[in-house]
C-alpha cells in the first residue's frame, strides 16, 4: 500500500477518523499496533510473522534489560542485539554470501537453493535496527529505563510494538530511537495538530515524490546498458538526474512520514536537511538519511572507538561504518563499493583537513560544493546500475573517443524542467533568511502551485526507491 495510492487515502482517512473518537482515545496505541500490522501485512503478508517475531523477542529482552539484576543484564543486551543481527543477516544477506562463497555447483542442491531463494521481508533493516535501540537506550537511557520499569511487561510491549511498526515510518524509515520516540507515547488529541506543519510536509513530500521523482524515474531508466548509444554530455545528464531522483523520492517520502505522524501526534526526526548543498562529504552524512547516520555514529563508529584511538583507528573505523553502511542499504556488493567509495572520500577529507587551511572565499566553496555533488551523483551508480561490470562500462562510456556530435535533445530539456523545482527549492532555502518577509508572502501560492501540480502533472506512480532496503 504505496503513500502515493488512493488505497492507502481511503485507509488513513478510516484510521485517522476512527483514531480521534472519543471511546477510542484510550485505546489509541493498540490501536495503532493493529493497524500498522495490517499496513505491514498488505505489503507482504507473508513477512508479517517476522515482524511481530522480531517485536516480541525485543520487547521480552529490552523489558529484562531495564528490569533484571545487574548481573545478567549485559548478557540479555548481548544476545538481543545477536538476535536482531541474525535476523538482518539471515533474511537480507544470506542469498550474497551464499552465491559469493558456496561453489556454484552446489547452488542447484536443495540446501543451497533454498538459501538463495529466502525473500527479503520488506522494510527489515528498519525494524532490526529500531529493535537494536530499543535494546541499547533500555540499557543506557535512564528516561527510558524509567518508563519501562514503570509499567507491566503487556504495557511495554504495546509501546515497543507501537516503536517498532509504527506504520508511517515502517517500510523505509526514518530509523526511530527509542529515547526519542517511546516519550511521546501517550493520549493523542484532535485540537493538538499542527496543521499548517503537517500541510506543508505533505504538499511538499507528495510533490517532490510524484512530480519530480515519478517523471524522473521515466527518464532516468534509459540510463541502462549499453551506454555507448548515448553521448556522454547525455549520461552525465542522466546521472545527474538520477541524483535529483533519489533525493525527491527519499526526502519526499520522508516528508510525507513525518506529515501522516504528525497527523497521529508524533514528531518523527527529519531525515533530509538540502544535502546538496554541503561543501564537504562530512556535511553530507549531517544532511543525508540523518536518521541512518546518527544511528550508525552512536551505536556503531562511537563504540568502535570513533576519533579517540589515534589516527589509523578513525581512518578504519570511518572505512568500517561506511562499509557496512552501504550493505545496509542492500545485500550486493554494489552496495558495499558504493559504501567504500563515501568511506574512502571521508578519510582522504580528513587527511586534506590536516594539511590545508579553511578557504572561506566563495569561489572555492562553490567549489567544494559542485565536487561533493558530482562525487556524490558518480557513486549513485552503484545504487542505480545491476553490477560493477554495468558501473565500470559506463565510465568508459565517457572516454573521449565518444565526445563528438553532440546534439541537444528533448531527454536533457526534460531531466533539465523536472530538475528545476528542486533547484528553486534549495535556493528558497539558501535565501529565507534574506528575503523571509518576501518568501513568507509567497508561500501560500507556492503550496497552491504545488498542489495543482500534484494533481496535474504526477508522473506515472512507482515505489519507493528505499522501500528495496
Amino acid at each position: 500500500m504505496l503513500f502515493n495510492s488512493l488505497t492507502f487515502v481511503f485507509f488513513f482517512v478510516a484510521v485517522f477518523t476512527i483514531y480521534y473518537l472519543p471511546f477510542v482515545k484510550k485505546w489509541q496505541t493498540p490501536f495503532l499496533v493493529i493497524v500498522s500490522t495490517y499496513f505491514y501485512g498488505t505489503a507482504y503478508w507473508k513477512a508479517t510473522a517476522i515482524l511481530l517475531i522480531s517485536i516480541l523477542v525485543n520487547a521480552i529482552i529490552s523489558y529484562k534489560v531495564s528490569t533484571d539484576k545487574k548481573q545478567n543484564v549485559k548478557a540479555w543486551l548481548f544476545w538481543g542485539i545477536a538476535f536482531n543481527l541474525a535476523t538482518l543477516f539471515f533474511f537480507k544477506y544470506i542469498k550474497l554470501f551464499t552465491l559469493t562463497f558456496v561453489d556454484s555447483s552446489l547452488h542447484a542442491q536443495p540446501f543451497f537453493h533454498f538459501l538463495i531463494l529466502i525473500p527479503l521481508p520488506i522494510g527489515v533493516s528498519f525494524f532490526t535496527f529500531e529493535g537494536i535501540s530499543l535494546l541499547i537506550d533500555s540499557y543506557k537511557q535512564k528516561e527510558v529505563q524509567g518508563i519501562i520499569k514503570n509499567q507491566s511487561f503487556y504495557s511495554h510491549f504495546i509501546r515497543s510494538s507501537l516503536f517498532i511498526s509504527f506504520f508511517p515510518h515502517l517500510i523505509a524509515g526514518p530509523i526511530l530511537k527509542a529515547d526519542q520516540f517511546i516519550p511521546q507515547m501517550g493520549i493523542k488529541y484532535f485540537k493538538n495538530i499542527n496543521w499548517e506543519k503537517v500541510f506543508k510536509q505533505l504538499i511538499l513530500g507528495y510533490f517532490l515524490k510524484m512530480v519530480v521523482a515519478d517523471n524522473l524515474k521515466d527518464i532516468t531508466a534509459d540510463l541502462i546498458y549499453p551506454f555507448e548509444i548515448y553521448h556522454p554530455i547525455t549520461l552525465i545528464t542522466l546521472l545527474f538526474g538520477y541524483s535529483i531522483q533519489i533525493f525527491a523520492d527519499f526526502a519526499g517520502y520522508s516528508l510525507i512520514a513525518l506529515g501522516l505522524a504528525r497527523l497521529l501526534g508524533y514528531d518523527l526526526i527529519n531525515n533530509f536537511n538540502f544535502p546538496y548543498i554541503s561543501k564537504s562529504f562530512s556535511e553530507f552524512w549531517t544532511r543525508w538519511h540523518i536518521s541512518l547516520s546518527k544511528w550508525l555514529k552512536e551505536y556503531l563508529y562511537i563504540p568502535l572507538g570513533g576519533n579517540r584511538k589515534g589516527v589509523f583507528r578513525t581512518y578504519f573505523n570511518l572505512f568500517i561504518v561506511m562499509f557496512l553502511g552501504g550493505l545496509w542499504h542492500g545485500a550486493t556488493w554494489n552496495f558495499a563499493l558504493w559504501g567504500t567509495v563515501h568511506g574512502l572520500a571521508l578519510a582522504i577529507e580528513r587527511l586534506i583537513s590536516n594539511y590545508f587551511k579553511p578557504n572561506n572565499a566563495t569561489w572555492y566553496k562553490a567549489f567544494k560544493l559542485l565536487l561533493v555533488f558530482t562525487v556524490v551523483s558518480f557513486a549513485w551508480l552503484f545504487f542505480k546500475l545491476l553490477t560493477i561490470n554495468e558501473v565500470l562500462n559506463f565510465y568508459k562510456a565517457l572516454s573521449p573517443s565518444y565526445w563528438h556530435g553532440f546534439t541537444l535533445s528533448n531527454r536533457e530539456w526534460y531531466v533539465f524542467f523536472y530538475c528545476l523545482p528542486v533547484l528553486f527549492y534549495y535556493i528558497f532555502h539558501l535565501l529565507r533568511n534574506h528575503y523571509a518577509l518576501t518568501i513568507n508572502k509567497l508561500k501560500p501560492f507556492l503550496y497552491a502551485l504545488l498542489l495543482f501540480l500534484i494533481l496535474s502533472n504526477a508522473g506515472f506512480s512507482g515505489n519507493f526507491i528505499y522501500f528495496r532496503f
